[in-house]
C-alpha cells in the first residue's frame, strides 16, 4: 500500500480540489493535515467524557455519511481517520495516566508522525474507565464506517486511480 506522501505542503493544497493527490496511508496517517478536512472534522473531536465522546463519535460518523454522500471519498476517509484517531486517544488515555505512553520528547525530525521512534514504551496505569468507554463508543462508529459498503467501494476506486 503506498504510504502517506508527508512531502506535500498541506498548509497551502486543498485535497478537495485535488483528490488525486491523497494516499491513504497506514491507519491515521494525515489526519492532522489533510485541508479542508481536518478545519472541518477537528472542532467536533472530543473524548474527555463518555458524553463528549457520544456526540462527537456520532456528529464525525454523520459528517462521514454526509461526504459519502457527495461521493468525496477523501472526506469520508479523513472521518474514518478522525473516528479511528477518536478511539486510539482515548485508549492511550486509558491505558496511560496523562496519555503519555513513551519516554522521552519525539524525534525532530518525526514530529507529527506517529510511532516510538526508538522510545521505550512506558509501563502501563491502571485503566481508566471513563476514557475506555470514550473509546469503546468511537471504536464502534468506526467498525461501522468501516463496514459501510460505499466506502469500501470508494477506497478501492481511489486506490486503482491514485495509488
Amino acid at each position: 500500500m503506498p504510504q502517506f506522501d508527508y512531502s506535500l505542503d498541506y498548509a497551502h493544497l486543498d485535497l478537495r480540489a485535488h483528490p488525486e493527490l491523497y494516499r491513504v496511508g497506514v491507519g491515521e496517517q494525515g489526519v492532522l493535515l489533510v485541508q479542508p478536512y481536518k478545519s472541518e472534522l477537528l472542532p467536533h473531536w472530543r473524548f474527555a467524557t463518555p458524553d463528549l465522546a457520544r456526540q462527537s463519535s456520532e456528529t464525525i460518523y454523520r459528517m462521514f455519511l454526509e461526504y459519502l454522500e457527495a461521493g468525496d471519498f477523501v472526506g469520508a476517509d479523513m472521518a474514518r481517520k478522525f473516528l479511528q484517531m477518536g478511539y486510539t486517544r482515548s485508549r492511550r488515555y486509558a491505558n496511560h495516566k496523562g496519555g503519555k505512553k513513551y519516554d522521552g520528547p519525539v524525534p525532530d525530525d518525526k514530529k507529527g508522525r506517529s510511532g516510538a521512534h526508538g522510545r521505550p514504551q512506558l509501563p502501563r496505569s491502571p485503566e481508566d474507565p471513563v476514557k475506555a468507554e470514550s473509546a469503546r463508543l468511537f471504536k464502534a462508529k468506526w467498525d461501522e464506517a468501516e463496514a459501510n459498503e460505499e466506502y469500501a467501494r470508494l477506497k478501492k476506486e481511489h486506490k486503482a486511480r491514485c495509488g
